[in-house]
């Protein structure tokens, strides 16, 4: 897997998911970019960010999506 830890501050645009609610404190950002996305804890948001390449990206959407339809 290509995962990557930084603590280089982005200057991509970041969001959290329209289902967020922001009363649970349980969310993450997210930033995406040419090859890949940015994540990083939205209660942290000058900490650490994780860079996920595009594969990896993919992968993960895909698995949430077949998780959330059941």
């Amino acid at each position: 897997m290509s995962v990557v830890v930084t603590s280089e501050k982005s200057r991509s645009a970041w969001f959290t998911s329209s289902y967020s609610n922001g009363a649970g404190g349980e969310c993450v950002e997210c930033a995406l970019m040419d090859d890949g996305a940015l994540v990083r804890d939205s209660k942290s948001g000058g900490g650490p960010e994780i860079a996920v390449r595009s594969g990896a990206w993919f992968s993960f959407l895909r698995a949430v999506k077949r998780d959330a339809e059941g």
